[in-house]
């Protein structure tokens, strides 16, 4: 045992110093739980057992809540196996909401006090001792929104398909937990694409979509606080999030109005409807009411992007986050005025809050490109199609173009890494960045080298 220069006490544990490694502990045991779930014959339709890689690509992608599949849902899986993935899917989404909420507690109370003490002031919505709160915020949340949209997609099943109220349930409770969490798993080997002119099953899963994207914080405070300003996190998440929205919206509209593999052979009003549902689902749920592999280039491109940012923290969609990529927007922004400091609603972004968002960016950019590099070489697919995919992984999307279930073992193995990757790493990176900040007693004399 080795024994530290002072006191003679062992080191403490790396475990302690940063939990966030423990839980990324817990979501592997999760996802290797899941995994053997999912290869008892009882999962199967068939009744026979599951291959290692479907099961273990499934669980990955339910507790990760990205929806990608190698193999149909409806049809390979038992009721069992659907159920297991359900409740996979509630784990993942939970746990995400709740340790990246805690962890960020955990980091604010690692602190200063000056940080501590601004941060208050600025949040007025998450303190110390709120733990309880937090789980029990996270529970009445989730169980709010996809009670609602359950009850209302039990409703249309029923009453306008001639479903039997038993089905009607089960399909309305699935597809319910599964938008919330932005998981994007569905019971129909099309996705949602027959429902593609229905806006009562198209609206309430973006609802519940959008709602899960946001993040727990965001949801406290405005639950807390409906008067007054609102803290520089929810003012940057509502903004950024509803400029997305519109964004994706319009770029789908646009693009494809006159595709007929696309939106080209749906009426006008359900042009405009799959085009908004279009503009929600990289955001990041991977449901999808046209077929993607039809859509135009620029379309696919234009996606890639919005998976790649994805939505709120401590929240349920995947991706950079909406923070991360406005933080840096206001950074470049400061740099072409030669402002100083950079700002954002009469706020000063602090310079390490900046280092952490360009950080985060580039090792998903780092991420994607290099992901992508590997399955260009174990494949012989072009780069669009394997830059989507390979998106639609880290940013726990579920989007895809069609190819997942036809790639080689070994391909399907790096969407698996890459999904947990991307579920797991920016939460895990931040706060392991935020812990690790220690002063100096010295500084070095500065370098000026030479940019661009």
């Amino acid at each position: 045992m080795h024994e530290s220069a002072a006191g003679g006490r062992p080191p403490r544990s790396t475990w302690l110093r940063n939990p966030a490694q423990a839980v990324v502990l817990a979501f592997a045991l999760v996802i290797v739980l899941g995994t053997l779930l999912l290869m008892l014959p009882v999962a199967s339709a068939d009744g026979r057992s599951a291959p290692l890689t479907a099961a273990l690509f499934t669980s990955t992608s339910a507790v990760c809540v990205t929806g990608l599949v190698v193999v149909d849902t409806a049809s390979y899986w038992s009721d069992f196996g659907e159920v297991v993935i359900l409740a996979l899917i509630q784990v993942g989404g939970f746990g995400i909401m709740t340790f990246a909420t805690l962890l960020g507690l955990l980091v604010w109370r690692r602190l200063g006090l000056r940080s501590r003490m601004t941060a208050a002031t600025e949040t007025k919505s998450l303190g110390l001792g709120e733990v309880g709160t937090v789980v029990k915020g996270v529970v009445l949340i989730s169980v709010a929104f996809e009670l609602v949209t359950a009850a209302a997609l039990t409703l249309r099943f029923a009453l306008a398909y001639d479903l039997p109220w038993g089905r009607a349930g089960y399909l309305g409770g699935f597809h319910a937990v599964s938008a919330f969490n932005n998981a994007g798993f569905a019971l129909y080997p099309d996705s949602l694409v027959r429902f593609a002119s229905d806006p009562w099953i198209c609206l309430p899963i973006a609802g519940a979509v959008i709602a899960g994207g946001l993040g727990f914080p965001v949801w406290l405070e405005l639950a807390r606080r409906r008067r007054g300003p609102w803290s520089i996190h929810t003012r940057i998440t509502l903004i950024a999030t509803t400029g997305l929205f519109l964004a994706g919206a319009v770029l789908v509209t646009a693009n494809e109005w006159d595709n007929p593999g696309t939106l080209g052979g749906l009426e006008p009003s359900a042009r405009f409807l799959a085009g908004f549902f279009h503009g929600v689902m990289p955001r990041t749920a991977g449901f999808n009411s046209l077929d993607v592999a039809a859509m135009e280039e620029g379309t696919l491109l234009g996606t890639v992007v919005l998976m790649f940012i994805g939505g709120g923290s401590a929240g349920t969609a995947g991706g950079i986050k909406v923070t991360t990529f406005v933080l840096l927007f206001f950074a470049i922004y400061a740099e072409v005025r030669g402002e100083r400091d950079v700002e954002a609603f009469q706020r000063r972004i602090g310079d390490r809050a900046v280092r952490q968002a360009l950080a985060v960016a580039l090792l998903g950019v780092a991420a994607v490109v290099g992901a992508t590099f590997v399955l260009l070489v174990l494949t012989d697919l072009e780069t669009g199609p394997v830059l989507f995919e390979a998106a639609s992984a880290f940013g726990t999307v579920g989007l895809s173009t069609g190819i997942t279930a036809a790639l080689p073992t070994s391909a399907q193995l790096v969407l698996v890494g890459l999904m947990f990757l991307g579920r797991l790493g920016p939460i895990t990176l931040v706060s392991a960045l935020a812990m690790r900040e220690r002063g100096h007693l010295h500084r070095l004399p500065e370098g000026r080298p030479i940019i661009g």
